[in-house]
This record gives C-alpha cells, structure tokens and sequence, in this order.
C-alpha cells in the first residue's frame, strides 16, 4: 500500500508564492510518475501537473508558465511551486501516483493512490 502526505498549504495573497511537498513511502514506487490534483469548492478535481520518474513533465493549460512540478527520487517527494498565485487558484490539492504520466493527465488513479490534501486559499 502507498501511503502519500501533502503539506505546504496555507493563506497567500494573489501574486504571491506557495510550494506544496508530498511525501510517498509504503510500497516502492520505482518509476512512477507523481502528480498533482485540485478540487474547488462546487466543481470537480481537476488535472493540474505531473511528473515522470525521469522528469518528463506535463502541465494544465491553466497554471502553465506559473506552477512547476519536481521531485526528488531519493526522498520519494514530489513538490509544485505556486508563483503568481490567482484567487481561482484556491482549492484543495491533492497529490497521486501512478505507473504513467499519462494515466494522471487523464485522472486515472487508483483510489489507493491519493493523498489526503491540503488546502491552499489564495487572497484577492
């Protein structure tokens, strides 16, 4: 079993910055892509970054040029660093992992393969 624990959410004020870590550990995940997810209030959980274990990144078109995605294999952590931080940026955001870059640009995750999330609310 995985077992992934978000952390870095907070308050920030738009135009501001704000980094996000996710912590793996359980069952090895050698090779495996990571990802970030994030659900508003009233609308679904949407795709927002991913990165393979290589570092092949993909992005929504939505924070493109403004949130970037990494990782350190040897810590089994993913991060996404927030900069020009918008209020529509508030939501609750998720980390997962699976096999494929691709199956999280599509939403294709196990439900064991979730964290718990962690709130970001950003100030207008």
């Amino acid at each position: 079993q995985v077992q992934l624990v978000e952390s870095g959410g907070g308050l920030v004020q738009a135009g501001g910055s704000l980094r996000l870590s996710c912590a793996a550990s359980g069952r090895t995940l050698s090779n495996w892509a990571m990802g970030w997810f994030r659900q508003a209030p009233g609308k679904e959980r949407e795709f927002v970054a991913a990165i393979s274990w290589f570092r092949f990144t993909s992005y929504a078109d939505s924070v493109k040029g403004r949130f970037t995605i990494s990782r350190d294999n040897t810590k089994n952590t993913v991060y996404l660093q927030m900069n020009s931080v918008k209020p529509e940026d508030t939501a609750v955001y998720y980390c997962a992992t699976t096999e494929r870059v691709g199956s999280l640009v599509d939403g294709k995750v196990p439900n064991d393969y979730w964290g718990q999330g962690t709130q970001v609310t950003v100030s207008s």
